[in-house]
């Protein structure tokens, strides 16, 4: 595992030591053991695993300059733990609405030392952080109308909504552009995994005045 790890992260042009590698794959040990009890993630296989959360949540690091962010629907917090784990010097923010899921981050964090990382139990609708935030980071929702509509009130001026999508849908696509323009797509090579990937950086168009 650790070698499949430093060849996917050589392939993605990361940079990730010997402390980092150690703590992402830690991740995974405790994702497997607390999966046993709270069914976490459909993924079962070690070696999956690394590709389809470690690296999978990895590839969208080149896009993301945000000093504070927050991972919406993290779930078992995919690409929030990854993404804090590569980038000790920034901060995350991990948001999620189902309590054994929250759990178990926090659980993360303290075993992993993340004091980059904050969980929030809580859902979107009603979190009201101390401040916004640079960027907007999920890949949980089912629709982009609905992840900029949800989470408009977190995004600082100037900020980006960043959504990662398998393959794109065309009706998806036209149907978020009444409250949001795509500014970028980028695809992503997942080393390992031979499906489609996007990562879409969206602006929000201005809230209607009152």
């Amino acid at each position: 595992m650790q070698t499949r790890l430093q060849r996917g992260c050589d392939d993605l042009g990361l940079r990730v030591d010997e402390g980092q590698s150690e703590q992402l794959l830690t991740y995974l040990q405790l994702l497997q053991k607390w999966n046993a009890a709270y069914n976490l993630t459909a993924v079962r296989d070690p070696a999956q695993m690394v590709i389809r959360h470690l690296l999978d949540s990895l590839a969208v690091a080149p896009y993301l300059g945000a000093d504070r962010s927050v991972d919406v629907g993290t779930g078992a917090g995919l690409p929030g733990v990854p993404l804090a784990i590569l980038f000790p010097a920034r901060r995350f923010d991990l948001l999620d609405s189902n309590g054994k899921k929250t759990r178990f981050l926090f659980q993360v964090k303290t075993a992993l030392s993340l004091d980059n990382m904050q969980v929030h139990h809580q859902r979107v609708e009603s979190f009201r952080p101390g401040g916004v935030y640079d960027a907007v980071l999920s890949r949980a929702f089912a629709s982009l109308r609905d992840m900029v509509s949800a989470c408009r009130h977190l995004l600082a001026p100037g900020g980006r909504f960043l959504a990662m999508k398998g393959s794109l849908n065309a009706r998806e696509l036209e149907d978020m552009t009444a409250c949001g323009e795509v500014l970028a797509v980028h695809p992503l090579a997942v080393p390992g995994l031979d499906e489609q990937r996007h990562l879409l950086e969206i602006a929000p168009h201005p809230a209607p005045q009152a």
